[in-house]
Parts: structure tokens; sequence; C-alpha cells
């Protein structure tokens, strides 16, 4: 981790051996350095917005497809637990998948990663629309059926949006060669995806909360009673709940298309230097063995898996905690509406003061600081004011749970580079993997929640439910995190890439840059100084 620190300090020539510039070692042919390369603002919203699709539907999974499979597919507890963590663990299971394939992909007019993402996005708004629509199943066979098809479309879709996501992360080092510009892409592209939740809570959760879901009120009726409640109360409000779910599928399809016109018309992928003088990538299982070796990788994703999952477990269990715990029924969808409003605006308040104080300072003030918001959900009792100024807190910290680490990951690349200059291609398996680690905790979480709901024995449609169950939603959302974002920071204790090494690795690798694309050395020289650096 140390190795290299401080030598880049100096400057680039003075790390050249004298053989390397020979007799052009005189000053007159020393060509002026290039100006920096500047993304303009047009080019940075259209990189913004193409991040907008996988929030949007993310955002809508995350918080309504629990509560939606046990209340409105009517789908028991335990087989839906199992479509929870099957779905993500198979989400996860693809990034790595869609990263070796992108990989191996060869440059086209389009560049690498655009072709993934244009054929991509059709068929998945059509497995997307599918999760959200109830068919009729023959009778007797509601549940299999049922079970079958849940899965089926949301495996299918996640597969589908992996091929859009982990490119379009990947794309962040293909946007601009300067690591500031990176880092003012990618505050853009979180502005945008935090909006990406507003609007996706906004379309999700007042279309559906307009629409009353029946619940039972008494939950002592023997099935039979419960049946006849269910066919002869409740049909024509379940049927209204499906179509206000399906109406707010379709509109997220068409932002989802819409976002990715823009994308592929507003951003153009650019090559490294000297990654276009390598004859071809690097082998897959050899890249992975490398970046999985590099040790501030292994500790950046190990500190932002415990964070994330922390974050994961009150998405996914928020709305029935709302409905159930805290009672407010009517109100869970504004409340998310407030976090998510609450994380847009503060997004460039965390980028200024990450610029400011530094990416590790930024992690330990901005995630640290839900902390007590979720101490404070845990001890209080339910009162709506006071509910929804803790939402408006809680969304500064879930704005820099969503800015820090995707603007963390280019250093750790820049960084991996310097140490392994002759390893095009890395770039998808680095993205690839920090995904599918969080994915991949992402069904664990959801799917012990739903499996802790059906061991404290959750009611379907019930109005109310045991007091287990209050209680079991009540620590799956704030004790539980707060345990996984303090061992999360712990963990980011041990990442060693700050203020001073971030600056000595831009100044060695625009050295890299610069030479490589220099008319005047030979491959030999770059070689040589590549090896160097």
């Amino acid at each position: 981790m140390a190795k290299g620190e401080g030598a880049e300090s100096g400057s680039a020539a003075g790390l050249l051996p004298t053989g390397i510039l020979q007799a052009s070692e005189r000053p007159v042919q020393v060509k002026e350095p290039k100006k920096k390369q500047q993304l303009s603002i047009c080019n940075k919203l259209c990189y913004a917005v193409g991040g907008a699709p996988y929030q949007l539907t993310g955002c809508a999974l995350g918080f309504f497809l629990q509560i939606y499979l046990l209340d409105v597919a009517k789908v028991d507890p335990l087989p839906a637990s199992i479509i929870l963590f099957v779905g993500r663990a198979w989400d996860a299971f693809t990034d790595p998948l869609v990263g070796f394939c992108i990989s191996k992909s060869s440059w086209t007019r389009l560049g690498r990663l655009m072709p993934w993402i244009i054929f991509s996005t059709p068929l998945a708004i059509i497995a997307y629309f599918l999760i959200w629509f109830v068919p009729d199943f023959p009778l007797g066979m509601e549940r299999s059926h049922g079970f079958l098809w849940y899965l089926l479309f949301y495996c299918l879709f996640e597969t589908l949006v992996t091929c859009f996501h982990v490119p379009y992360s990947a794309l962040t080092m293909f946007i601009s060669t300067d690591q500031s510009e990176r880092d003012s892409a990618t505050a853009y592209r979180m502005t945008v995806e935090v909006l990406g939740t507003v609007i996706g809570t906004a379309i999700q959760g007042q279309i559906v909360g307009q629409a009353k879901a029946p619940c039972l009120q008494d939950q002592n009726d023997s099935e039979v009673a419960l049946e006849a409640v269910n066919r002869t109360q409740s049909t024509g409000s379940l049927k209204e709940t499906q179509n206000a779910y399906l109406l707010a599928a379709g509109i997220i399809a068409s932002v989802y298309v819409i976002c990715a016109v823009i994308l592929v018309l507003g951003v153009r992928e650019q090559r490294e230097p000297y990654e276009a003088q390598q004859a071809e990538s690097m082998p897959f299982f050899q890249g992975l063995r490398l970046v999985m070796s590099h040790g501030p990788y292994v500790k950046l994703i190990a500190g932002f898996l415990f964070t994330s999952l922390a974050f994961m477990l009150v998405e996914g269990n928020f709305a029935l905690f709302c409905t159930y715990t805290l009672g407010f029924r009517n109100e869970f969808q504004n409340l998310l509406l407030a976090i998510m409003l609450s994380a847009t605006f503060t997004i460039p308040i965390w980028q200024w003061f990450l610029t400011r104080f530094g990416k590790k300072t930024a992690v330990y003030v901005g995630i640290s600081s839900a902390v007590p918001f979720l101490i404070l959900v845990a001890l209080m009792k339910s009162n709506l004011i006071v509910t929804y100024v803790v939402a408006i807190a809680a969304g500064v910290s879930v704005a820099a749970a969503f800015l820090l680490p995707w603007s963390m990951l280019p250093d750790v690349i820049d960084d991996f580079h310097l140490k392994h200059p002759h390893s095009p291609g890395t770039e998808p398996i680095f993205f690839s993997f920090y995904v599918f680690f969080t994915k991949f905790a992402s069904g664990v979480s959801l799917g012990v929640s739903t499996l802790s709901l059906d061991f404290a024995k959750y009611k379907k449609q019930g109005c109310s439910q045991p007091e287990q169950v209050k209680f079991t939603l009540k620590m799956l959302v704030t004790m539980a995190p707060i345990i996984l974002i303090l061992l999360g920071l712990l963990l980011f204790k041990m990442y060693p890439i700050d203020e001073e090494k971030q600056r000595q690795n831009k100044k060695a690798l625009q050295a890299l840059r610069d030479e490589a694309s220099s008319s005047g050395c030979s491959d030999t020289d770059s070689t040589e100084l590549a090896s160097i650096l």
C-alpha cells in the first residue's frame, strides 16, 4: 500500500532514466503539456441521465416489491423471501458474468460499452412491466404458478438491467482521462440518480398510494371466512391496486427508455492513450486475480458492503415499518419522498465537502450521521411530525451513501493502473464485482427480512400485525443497520488512498498518458516509463 508513495511527488521527468531521453533530452524538444480535457455541462448531464433508469427501477423494486408480493400478489412470506433472495443473488451473479463478457468485447463505432446499453433496454422494460402484472392463474394453481412467474421475470429483469448498469458504471473511466472531470461528472450522476429515486418514489408511491390496498380487519377469522371477505369486499379494491402498480410500471418504463436515448446520443466513449497501444485485453481470470488482490479495492468494497447492507435493510422494510409499526399506512409514500428530496438537495453539499475535506472524512461524517436518527426512530413512539423530521435528516446520510462509493472507486482504479500499467480492460471487473458484492448483500438482507417476518407470523393483507411482527420490523430498520454502519466505518480505517495519495497518483498517471500520446517516444521507451511509474 505504501509502495510508490512520495516517489511521484517530484517531476515526471525526474522519474526517467537517461536512456529514455537520450539525445532528445535537450529542452527545446519538450512538448507543452496538453490542456486538461474539459467536459461540457451538456456532456455531464447526458452522462448523468443514464444513471436514472437503474435508480428508478431499483427504487420501485427495493421499496415496494416486498409489500407488493405479500399484500397485492398474495404470495406467502416464505415463497416471497425465496423470490427476493434468489432474484438478488442471481442479479449479483450476473454482474461479474456481464463484466467478463464486456471485457471480451471489442471496440466498435459506438464504443465497447454502448452496444450493451442499446440492446438491453427494450427487453429490460418488457420484463420490468411483467413483474408488476398479476396473471389470472387457474384456480388452485395460484401459489405455484405465481411463485414461478415472479421469480422468472424478476431474475430476467435483473439480468437485463445488469447489461445496462455494468457498462454504464464502467463508462465513468471512459468519458474523460482527467480525474477532476470524472469526479465532477460523478457528482452530476449522483445528483441525477438521487433525483431518479425521487421520481421513482413519487411515481410508484403516489400512484399506488391513491389506490388503497384492501386489508382484513379480523385476523382471528377462519380461512373460509377470510376467503369470503376477499371475494365479496376486497376484489374491486385489490384490482384497483393491481392496476395502479401497472400504471406506475408503464410510466417508469417510459422514463427508462427516454434516459437511455439521451445517454446514447449525448456521450462518447474515449480510450486511454496507453490502452490503445495494447494489442489485446488481459484474460479475464488473470485480470480478476489482479483486481481481487489489490488491497485498496478489497478494503473499499468491504467497507461499503456493510454500509450498503445497512441502507438496503432500511429500504427493503421501510414501507412495512411505516405501515404496521408506526401506523402510517397512508403516509409512507410521502415519507419516502421526503427522504429522497432531502438526499437530492444535499448531493452538491457532499460534493463540496469531499473536495474541501477529503473523501475519507466525508465517509465518516456522512454515513455516521444516520446513526442518531435511527436511534431516535427506535426509541420514539409513533409521531408523524417527528417522523418527517427524521426522514428529512436521514436523507442527508442517504446522499453521502449514494455519492461516495462511486466517487472513490475511480481512485482505486487509477492506483491499480499505476501498479499494473499493462492490464487494459479491467475497469468492468472493478465495477461489476463491486456491484456483485453489494447486490448479493441486498439479496441476503431481503431474504432474511422476509423470512424473519414469516417466523414472526406475518399476516397477509392484515390491517394490523402481531406485536412480534412490529418488533421485528423495528429491529430490521433501526438496530441492525446501526451495527452494520459501525462495522463498515471500522473497515474504512484501513483504506489507504487519502488526498495526498490521490495527488501523487494523478501526477504519475498524467506523465504516463503524456508519454503514451507523444509521437516522439518509442514503444520501448513507453514500456520502460510505465514500468517505472
